[in-house]
């Protein structure tokens, strides 16, 4: 749910529409060379093609061509006759006077009478009447104005609503495209296509047009979930939620008109009822229609969107010429779409939502329940597989109590079926609030409240939806009897502990260990060799030795029948914690994972592949651990998993691509991720490594991720390999905007964290952060806080060796810099990650120039930059080109020893500056006005992009640019 927040009412973005812009753009250079050119443009209301006409006349104009627009009215077959036209040439003559009509005023009186009004005034008793000029001839001006108009510069005619247009306005326009044919004139028609009913003049007039040579159409589609997404975001000014997203896409089917509807009806947003507004604009074509069509579309509503004809003349139990009328009727007015199969579809979800909500509350009832009775009776008549939620769905609408409680049950288990754990989770709930309502609920259901309630549970975990799982397991604690059931009682505190975690509220590891105390005494058994195999896994991220000693307990009881596989996912948690030789436990790894696949577990299975995945990665094996990972997300998406237990197969392979340098492809799976809308902090990966690539390429909207991001640091609790990379970020995001002070900050407590010494892989990106902080605001006691830690921590795989590497290139001093980067640059080749060897090429560049190694330089500043242009890293091409700029190479891509960026003078004062003279100072020496050595110093700082003298003397000291030079020639 989100925070109250103010809502614009209406969006400022254009939004999914690249390929029609473009289309009209193309259009636009065709009239401009002089070939006719007409667009007619598509679309249901409401889908934006005023919108998308407003976003490509803004560009026209820039592009120095005219553009006029004219809108049709609703005022039918006998409304005013040239309306748009008229339109378009009164702007013409506000913006020209008469003069541009060229003594002709009174034939185009008929467009627009006031210039009948003036040629009458100047002419006096000759005037002709405004009538006389013939059709043809008028016609022909026209077009000899919009040539003489164009000729001056390409003009963008615009006529919207052509649906509405009289016959006077079509035939003008026929004879504009199909005769006269102005050269350098791009005219753009706009149409609603659920206008356009069976006789619809604008009908034949349309396939006329198709046939003129120059015409295009482009047709405007709804959105996708992005797009909604995007407009949302926009109209809120804060990223919604992704179920959010969801509803109101849902509900509005991209129409980008009804997004904004909802959007601004209410909070939180996609919850709210239809605005009257809306509404009454949805019923309004609704209540044309003759009653009998009205009536069924009622019934119609009541099936959803989608209904068959037969289950609709089944419910109805109309006669079948009866029924087909009031369907054709419908079928007529664009409210309802025929398909290939002979089922209907309400046009729009909203039409039948607002169909839906003026029925009555006995007719409510009753149709629901005519649904539900026939489905129920020929299950056919829905789409397979879809009865028992359909079934269910009606008799709870129908408010009928105890079959609503069953069928939800049984719609539940035919969920679960289907591996759709948030439908089951959704239905199961259901049936959890008719418990109360049911007197014999538990003999109709056969179990008890408290079953009932751990299924719900389970699902819950299994769909991913942790907070409100964290609630049944309250619930079920306070229904539970330890005493009585501790089993039952310890596999609720079982799922307590993880949920505990998952939400970062603490370890989870109190609840843990009472749940182990309870399983540990109960008799031995496959259900408790179970429980204690899931207690291991749980336990495994918070004590390792203790996880492995109840996961042998586990194995004490594998001989129990049922038991043995119970071990499989615990057995690939352990190998996968704490201190371990990756090489060999990928070898194990792999064989957990067949393993699980000759068992048919594919919750093992996903967990195999993402610990794969992760090893692979720690391991440098960049391109392997990106394929394990797309297997694993289509597993986990065949079983319904992609939530919960493989959650970290986006992100993991996100990772994978970043490390390849594939960022494209990364944000694509990060924006995967967002739209799964992982719950608790396995929505953290993806967004930290998102915030991390927008931050990198200085990407709109980084800060708002950074800040999502870290967010999470506030949280009571968060696994250690979770909270480093976020120290990382705040470091990393500090510097970029260049808040020393902030950074100084973020790397205090970051080597304060008790947890970097012990997890290397998390620990050396955070120590080469630090020390960049260091380094850039010259504190020594992080830099030797940082050294200490290094000392200590091992480098065994490639990005650690890397980063030791980096860090000791950090903290060297004098002539040991140049080498330290060199070693450094070699380290980052051999691990392969492009964005990190680019920095370090920076720094090499740096050290290289301070030594007088110019072709070294030019060399490592070309392939940064190189590099960040191949990434979209902009930050990183900036920086070359500053450094390029700064050490005098005449372009990156040139070595040797180019023009020097500042002249022998400069450099003269330059070291004079360094030695901290003042500009009078500096003419005395120099033997130049003061007035001169300040221009000097001003095109000093400018030239090395530095703020004052200070940075300028720092930089020059740095980069060797006080070297003794020859006299100026």
């Amino acid at each position: 749910m989100l925070e109250p927040v103010t809502v614009r009412a209406a969006s400022s973005v254009l939004v999914g529409r690249h390929r029609e812009i473009a289309a009209l753009r193309e259009a636009l250079v065709r009239a401009r060379a002089g070939e006719p050119t007409t667009v007619l443009v598509g679309g249901e209301a409401g889908v934006g093609k005023t919108r998308l006409l407003e976003e490509f006349a803004g560009q026209a104009v820039d592009g120095t061509a005219r553009v006029l627009v004219g809108q049709c009215l609703e005022l039918g077959e006998a409304g005013l006759p040239f309306a748009p036209f008229a339109a378009a040439l009164r702007a013409v003559l506000r913006a020209d006077g008469p003069e541009v009509f060229a003594g002709y005023e009174a034939e185009f009186a008929p467009l627009l009478p006031e210039l009948g009004r003036a040629s009458a005034a100047l002419a006096g008793p000759r005037a002709l009447p405004l009538g006389d000029a013939p059709r043809g001839y008028l016609f022909d001006l026209v077009a000899e104005l919009f040539q003489r108009l164009a000729d001056a510069c390409p003009l963008v005619l615009i006529i919207e609503d052509l649906h509405w247009a009289d016959r006077s306005t079509r035939d003008l326009i026929g004879f504009l495209v199909r005769a006269a044919r102005p050269g350098r004139l791009l005219l753009v028609c706009t149409y609603r296509t659920d206008e356009l009913q069976r006789g619809h003049p604008l009908r034949p007039f349309l396939a006329e047009l198709d046939r003129a040579r120059g015409v295009e159409r482009v047709e405007l589609g709804r959105l996708d979930r992005d797009g909604t997404a995007a407009i949302l975001a926009d109209l809120l000014g804060a990223e919604p939620p992704a179920r959010a997203v969801d509803d109101v896409h849902n509900r509005t089917q991209g129409n980008p008109f009804f997004i904004e509807e909802l959007a601004v009806a209410g909070d939180p947003v996609g919850c709210a009822a239809l605005p009257e507004t809306l509404r009454d604009l949805l019923l309004a074509r609704v209540e044309r229609l003759p009653e009998p069509a009205q009536r069924v579309l009622r019934i119609a509503a009541a099936g959803g969107t989608r209904f068959a004809h037969d289950l609709i003349a089944e419910v109805a139990g109309l006669p079948e010429v009866e029924l087909e009328e009031a369907l054709r009727a419908a079928v007529a007015a664009q409210l309802v779409v025929a398909d290939r199969d002979g089922d209907y579809e309400f046009r729009h979800a909203l039409v039948r939502e607002a169909v839906h909500d003026e029925l009555l509350p006995g007719e409510h009832a009753r149709l629901h329940a005519r649904f539900a009775a026939a489905i129920e009776a020929q299950p056919h008549l829905v789409a397979a597989g879809r009865a028992p939620a359909e079934i269910a769905h009606h008799w709870h609408a129908a408010h009928d109590h105890p079959r609503a409680l069953v069928a939800a049950k049984a719609a539940a288990c035919a969920a679960a079926d289907r591996y759709a754990y948030a439908e089951q989770r959704r239905l199961l709930e259901r049936a959890l609030e008719l418990w109360e309502l049911v007197p014999d609920a538990a003999d109709l259901l056969d179990m008890d409240h408290l079953a009932l309630l751990e299924q719900t549970l389970e699902a819950a975990v299994t769909a991913g939806d942790f907070s409100r799982a964290k609630t049944l397991t309250r619930a079920g604690l306070a229904e539970v009897d330890a005493d009585a059931a501790p089993l039952r009682a310890a596999r609720l505190l079982d799922q307590s502990g993880r949920l505990m975690a998952l939400l970062g509220k603490s370890d989870g590891g109190r609840e843990l260990d009472e749940a182990y105390r309870l399983a540990s005494a109960s008799p031995q058994s496959a259900e408790r060799a179970r429980l204690l195999a899931e207690i291991a896994a749980h336990l495994v991220k918070i004590d390792p030795q203790k996880a492995a000693r109840v996961a042998a307990e586990a194995a004490d009881d594998a001989e129990a029948p049922g038991a043995h596989s119970a071990l499989l996912s615990t057995r690939i948690a352990l190998l996968c914690h704490g201190e371990r030789d990756l090489t060999g436990g990928l070898a194990e790894l792999g064989r957990a994972a067949a393993a699980a696949r000759a068992a048919g577990d594919a919750p093992a299975l996903v967990l195999a592949l993402v610990f794969e995945s992760d090893m692979l990665c720690e391991l440098g094996r960049y391109a392997e651990s990106a394929q394990a990972a797309e297997a694993g997300v289509t597993e986990a998406r065949r079983v319904g998993i992609s939530r919960s237990t493989g959650a970290y197969l986006l992100s993991n392979r996100a990772e994978a691509l970043i490390a390849l340098g594939r960022w494209d492809e990364a944000e694509e799976v990060c924006a995967e991720a967002a739209r799964i809308d992982l719950s608790g902090v396995t929505g953290l990966h993806w967004l930290q490594l998102s915030a991390g690539l927008r931050l990198a390429r200085a990407r709109p909207g980084a800060d708002e991720l950074v800040d999502r991001a870290l967010t999470f640091l506030g949280r009571p609790y968060l696994w250690p390999n979770h909270r480093l990379p976020l120290h990382e970020l705040a470091i990393e995001a500090a510097l970029a905007s260049d808040d020393k002070v902030e950074a100084v900050r973020a790397a205090r407590v970051a080597v304060a964290d008790d947890s970097l010494p012990q997890l290397p892989r998390e620990g050396w990106p955070v120590l080469s952060a630090v020390a960049r902080t260091a380094a850039r605001v010259g504190d020594r006691d992080l830099a030797v806080a940082v050294a200490a830690l290094a000392t200590d921590l091992p480098a065994r795989h490639p990005a650690a060796r890397a980063h030791a590497a980096q860090v000791t290139a950090l903290l060297a001093v004098g002539d040991q810099v140049l080498p330290a980067w060199r070693t450094a640059v070699g380290a980052w080749r051999a691990d392969g990650q492009p964005y990190p060897l680019g920095r370090a090429l920076v720094a090499l560049a740096e050290a290289a120039a301070a030594a007088g190694e110019r072709d070294e330089t030019a060399a490592a500043v070309t392939e940064a930059a190189e590099i960040g242009q191949r990434l979209g890293a902009v930050p990183l091409v900036e920086a070359a080109g500053t450094l390029a700029r700064r050490v005098g190479l005449r372009s990156l891509g040139q070595g040797g020893a180019g023009s020097d960026l500042l002249t022998a003078r400069e450099r003269e004062v330059l070291r004079l500056v360094a030695e901290g003279h003042s500009n009078s100072r500096i003419a005395e020496q120099l033997f130049i006005s003061p007035k001169t050595a300040s221009v000097h110093v001003s095109r000093i700082i400018a030239k090395l992009d530095v703020t004052n003298r200070g940075e300028a003397a720092a930089l020059a000291h740095r980069l060797g640019l006080l070297a003794e030079t020859t006299a100026p020639r």
